[in-house]
């Protein structure tokens, strides 16, 4: 296992600079990822997008693409979630950090995996700025120490860490579900 810097082994890119809010273009040329669209477990609202225009040019425009990592930049909760899909011509916003891997030898679902887990989020604690809105730089983020086990027990690690998300949506919906019957029974006591 090696010890590495996360600039290393990935190209760290800031977000498109959009300025202010996200402007709906109807029929533009992408959809923008917001903060909004992010879940810290990973899930994406991809329906939920706003349809912009970017402009191509200069190297302007990063198009997300299956395997990419984006990081949650600003705010008091910074984490990581690899794209394992990317059904629309999208960028991600100004608030991210875009990680594309450089090497063939790390899975981007473990080096999120990693990033988002107590060691890494403890530095990121340590090193926000900001007095109104915290915020992580990009040499912070480069900077981060990520170590590189073998392929085999990458996965492993990805593996487990799936089958934990299972669980805890599993263990949501029933909890959800008892709530319903208890409303429920609450309600059928009231009318009576």
């Amino acid at each position: 296992m090696t010890v590495t810097q996360l600039g290393e082994l990935a190209e760290v890119q800031a977000g498109y600079p959009f300025r202010g809010s996200v402007p709906y273009v109807q029929g533009g040329n992408a959809f923008a990822l917001q903060m909004r669209d992010l879940a810290p477990d990973g899930l994406v609202n991809w329906s939920g997008l706003v349809q912009t225009d970017v402009d191509e040019g200069k190297g302007g425009a990063q198009w997300l693409v299956p395997g990419d990592i984006v990081f949650v930049a600003r705010g008091g909760r910074n984490y990581a979630v690899c794209l394992t899909e990317v059904p629309l011509p999208a960028v991600c916003s100004q608030y991210f950090f875009l990680l594309r891997l450089e090497r063939r030898d790390v899975l981007p679902e473990f080096l999120s995996w990693q990033i988002n887990q107590l060691p890494a989020q403890r530095y990121f604690a340590k090193t926000a700025e900001g007095s109104d809105q915290l915020s992580i730089r990009r040499g912070v983020l480069e900077q981060l120490q990520v170590a590189i086990p073998p392929l085999e027990e990458q996965q492993r690690f990805v593996d487990l860490a799936a089958t934990a998300l299972k669980e805890k949506r599993v263990l949501e919906a029933m909890i959800r579900n008892r709530q319903q019957q208890l409303d429920a029974l609450a309600i059928d006591l009231a009318s009576n």
